[in-house]
């Protein structure tokens, strides 16, 4: 069986202090996230990033630097997740767009407040992302390459 990592993008977006996140419903737990989510087929990690956040905190993103790239695999589900953090900028709010099926609402949270909730992290990538970032690691966007073909198509002979 081939292993394949569950590829995640997910976004910092901090504001005085303050780190956007949700407030979601994962495997029967009440959890805290940044803006995050799967690569979709045909996305680069920026249009994903900025898809997710959209999604589920109805805020547009936009990325400016890469904050890391995280491998972790927990110990309670045989998943393995790489993940791509983004810091960026929000440009605006759409008060009354519908949040993702299972966000129940965004959060500002500091850096304080999101470490007496850890027991509520979706994962410990939540604080080490924003630790990194408060931390001042940045890379450039350029870090990323993305190569994504459109498909051949073959004309049929006749």
């Amino acid at each position: 069986m081939a292993w394949k990592p569950d590829v995640t993008v997910a976004a910092i977006a901090e504001v005085d202090g303050q780190f956007l996140l949700v407030e979601e419903r994962a495997r029967g737990r009440l959890v805290l996230n940044q803006p995050a989510g799967h690569l979709e087929e045909g996305e680069t990690f920026l249009d994903a990033v900025v898809r997710e956040t959209l999604e589920e905190t109805a805020w547009h993103f936009v990325p400016d630097q890469i904050v890391g790239v995280y491998l972790w695999r927990p110990t309670h589900i045989k998943t393995t997740f790489l993940r791509v953090c983004f810091n960026g900028a929000l440009q605006y709010h759409e008060a009354h767009r519908p949040l993702d099926e299972g966000i129940l609402r965004t959060r500002w949270l500091s850096r304080a407040q999101l470490s007496a909730m850890q027991p509520r992290l979706r994962s410990p990538l939540v604080l080490r992302c924003v630790d990194d970032y408060l931390a001042g690691t940045r890379y450039p966007l350029e870090l990323l390459t993305h190569l994504i073909q459109e498909p051949i198509t073959i004309a049929a002979s006749g």
